[in-house]
C-alpha cells in the first residue's frame, strides 16, 4: 500500500530537476545572444477539449510562446522565471507555501504583482510549463476540507517521517493539509469513501459513526473541494481501490460540486490525477425532493441558467445527469442536505442514505 521512501525522494528529485532544467534553457538561449523565451500550452477557452477517453477536459495543441524580446510579454515573462525560483527553493528546502504566501513573499524578492489572481495565474502558467501541480511544488491554497475514517497515514513531511496517524483521532475530522495530502497511505479498513458538501453533514456523519456502519471514510469537501482535496480522493480511489460516493445539496451547483470532482474542471485542463471519473454523484437529486417531499425554494433565475449550461457540456451527457436537470427544470424548485431533518436528526443516516448507498453499490 504505501510508496517507498526512495520512491518518494525520486519525485521530489524529478521536480527539482525539471525546474533547473527551465532555467538552464533560458541560460542557454542568453549564452547564444539571443532573447531568451518560453514556449507553453495554450490555456485558452478554444484550446481547452473534453476528452471522452479520459473522462476530462484536457489542453489541445495549441501553444502561446513568451519572449523577452517582446516589452508587453517581459512583466509576466520575468514573473514566471520568479515563480520557478520560488518553486525551487521550496521543493530543494522541503517547504510549504499557501498561494496567499506567495503573492507576500514576491515582495521580497522586489517581484511585483498586482493581486493574488495575477500571481494565482503565474502559478498556472508554471504548472503548463513544467507539467507539473502546484501541489509539487509544496504550493498549496488555505486548509478548509477535513477527513475522518479508519485510515492509518504514514507522513514524509519533515520531522514527521514514518510517524502514523489513523484518521479517527480527532471528533471534528482531520483537515487535508500538506502534511495529509504528501502521506502514504499505510492501512485502513474502509471499504468507499462518502464525500459530502456541507460541514454540517459531515459532523452528523461524524456523531452517527457512519464510517462504522457504512464502512467509510468521510470526506468533507466544504463547498467545491480544493484541488489537493480532489487529488486526494483521487488517491483513495486509485491507491486503494475505493468507490467514491458524493452527495451534494439538491440544485444545479451542487451537481457541479460532484462533476468537478468525478470530471475535473476546464481551469485545471493541464493537469491530471485531480479527476476520480469512476466517482458516482449519489443526491441529494430533484427526483430525491419529489420522492421524500423535501422542504424547498424556488429556483433563480442564475439556478435555472446554469441548468441550461449544464445540459450542454459534455461532462453532463450521461443518463442521470440529463434526467436530474430536466427534473430541476420541471420542478423549479432546490433543497439542502439538511432539509432530511424534517423527519429528525437522523433520518438522513437511518433511511436516506443507505437507500442510496445500496443502489450506489449495484450501479
Amino acid at each position: 500500500m504505501k510508496k517507498t521512501k526512495s520512491a518518494t525522494l525520486e519525485r521530489k528529485k524529478e521536480i527539482i530537476t525539471a525546474l533547473e532544467d527551465f532555467g538552464l534553457n533560458l541560460y542557454e538561449q542568453m549564452e547564444k545572444g539571443v532573447f531568451p523565451s518560453i514556449k507553453m500550452p495554450s490555456r485558452s477557452i478554444e484550446n481547452i477539449h473534453y476528452s471522452s477517453d479520459l473522462r476530462q477536459y484536457v489542453l489541445g495543441e495549441r501553444a502561446v510562446r513568451r519572449s523577452a524580446r517582446n516589452i508587453r510579454h517581459i512583466r509576466p515573462f520575468t514573473q514566471l522565471v520568479w515563480a520557478a525560483y520560488f518553486a525551487h527553493e521550496l521543493a530543494k528546502h522541503r517547504k510549504t507555501s499557501t498561494l496567499r504566501d506567495v503573492y507576500y513573499s514576491a515582495q521580497a524578492y522586489n517581484m511585483s504583482f498586482k493581486d493574488q489572481p495575477e500571481s494565482n495565474n503565474i502559478i498556472t502558467d508554471l504548472e503548463t510549463v513544467s507539467g507539473f501541480a502546484r501541489e509539487d511544488f509544496n504550493v498549496f491554497p488555505e486548509e478548509r476540507s477535513a477527513i475522518f475514517g479508519d485510515l492509518t497515514i504514514e507522513y514524509t513531511v519533515p520531522g514527521y517521517e514514518g510517524k502514523q496517524l489513523n484518521l479517527t483521532s480527532h471528533p471534528d475530522g482531520v483537515m487535508i493539509g500538506p502534511a495529509l495530502t504528501s502521506a502514504e497511505f499505510a492501512k485502513t479498513g474502509a471499504d468507499k469513501v462518502i464525500a459530502i458538501e456541507k460541514g454540517g453533514l459531515f459532523t452528523r456523519f461524524v456523531e452517527e459513526q457512519v464510517h462504522k456502519k457504512f464502512n467509510a471514510l468521510l470526506v468533507l469537501t466544504a463547498g467545491q473541494a480544493p484541488r489537493a482535496t480532489r487529488h486526494f480522493i483521487h488517491r483513495l480511489n486509485k491507491e486503494l481501490n475505493l468507490p467514491v460516493s458524493i452527495f451534494t445539496d439538491g440544485d444545479p451547483w451542487g451537481m457541479h460540486i460532484a462533476m468537478v470532482i468525478i470530471s475535473g474542471s476546464a481551469n485545471a485542463a493541464h493537469l491530471r490525477g485531480l479527476a476520480t471519473p469512476d466517482a458516482k454523484w449519489s443526491g441529494v437529486w430533484a427526483s430525491d425532493i419529489v420522492e421524500y417531499k423535501l422542504p424547498s425554494d424556488p429556483l433563480t433565475d442564475i439556478d435555472v441558467k446554469r441548468l441550461y449550461e449544464l445540459q450542454k457540456d459534455p461532462r453532463y451527457e450521461g443518463k442521470l445527469w440529463q434526467k436530474e436537470a430536466k427534473k430541476f427544470l420541471k420542478i423549479r424548485k432546490k433543497a439542502e442536505q439538511e432539509a432530511f431533518s424534517r423527519y429528525g436528526l437522523t433520518y438522513i443516516v437511518d433511511e436516506y442514505l443507505p437507500a442510496k448507498l445500496e443502489a450506489f453499490e449495484k450501479s
